[in-house]
């Protein structure tokens, strides 16, 4: 990255009122809390900054890539040499009837708790899942039978260029753990349609799924989720359980004992510790049963 231009863009940024960040700890932004810095993270309020912060990277040459929650993440140890594109203050909920609509930045707990508050219902069992909204639509995230393909009815999103578009409905492309958006494209609001609910009912669903996580998922540990997609006819944790690699560890990374699809962070996992121990697993349970692991982790 040429100097002077990236110094050129940060004064850009700041001149258009766009909050900036440098040289920032990308672990204290994954729920694996693994990772090296960035040299440049934006924070953009609304859609148009988004937009602003897109042309001005493209004006400058510099490379981005858009983080939420961080959920799904895995930074190398080393860090990266792009800046990132932060949505944590794309924010705002709305309520209108039957439909909500919120910023990309949003967690799903926190959409599906004010829906449950207006008495909406039909995104009980995507509470727990711990992405934001962008990413969730982006990867059609979903839990105990229900998806974000359910729910969502359009989405606001920036391009490579900086453009803004709304897709709705089917132009969603939605699929196992995929949709219409490129890597390069920016979710920046999404509107959920949604059902007109009892209240008893929507909060004793959330209450059942929520039990189900605790007893099943290893939510005390950082972690990025379910490591890898299900491969087709099988369950990847079940693969893995009768492979006997619960609990195989690569320095502080280690399988789940409790939920052999995840791997946790003991204590100082490295990023290398991760993918040492996800070749192992991959290796394994491709000896053991044919079937090669694609990980559902995205990794920079």
């Amino acid at each position: 990255m040429n100097e002077n231009l990236y110094s050129e863009a940060v004064h850009e940024l700041f001149d258009a009122g766009i909050e900036v960040s440098e040289n920032v700890a990308l672990c204290n932004y994954t729920t694996f809390k693994i990772g090296g810095c960035t040299p440049l993270m934006v924070s953009p309020a609304s859609t148009e900054e988004v937009s602003r912060t897109v042309k001005i990277f493209n004006k400058h040459n510099i490379s981005y890539f858009t983080l939420g929650n961080g959920s799904n993440l895995l930074v190398p140890d080393e860090g990266i040499s792009k800046a990132v594109i932060f949505t944590g203050k794309l924010l705002n909920i709305s309520v209108e009837d039957t439909r909500v609509v919120a910023g990309s930045g949003c967690v799903l707990a926190k959409v599906a708790s004010v829906a449950a508050k207006n008495l909406l219902c039909g995104m009980e069992a995507l509470h727990g899942i711990p992405g934001t909204v962008g990413g969730a639509v982006i990867m059609n995230a979903g839990a105990y039978g229900s998806e974000m393909s359910h729910v969502v009815e359009y989405t606001e999103y920036v391009d490579e260029f900086g453009d803004i578009h709304r897709v709705t409905g089917d132009e969603h492309q939605f699929g196992y753990r995929k949709s219409c958006f490129m890597s390069s494209d920016i979710v920046t609001s999404v509107c959920f349609a949604l059902e007109k609910g009892n209240s008893d009912d929507i909060y004793a669903k959330m209450n059942e799924f929520a039990k189900k996580r605790r007893d099943s998922q290893p939510l005390e540990y950082p972690s990025a989720g379910s490591v890898f997609k299900r491969p087709e006819g099988y369950f990847a944790g079940k693969l893995i359980q009768d492979s006997g690699l619960k609990g195989r560890t690569v320095g502080g990374a280690q399988v789940s004992e409790k939920h052999a699809g995840f791997i946790i962070n003991i204590g100082g996992a490295t990023c290398s510790d991760v993918l040492g121990l996800v070749k192992i697993i991959q290796d394994t349970v491709y000896e053991n049963y044919g079937v090669h692991l694609e990980m559902e982790i995205k990794t920079l």
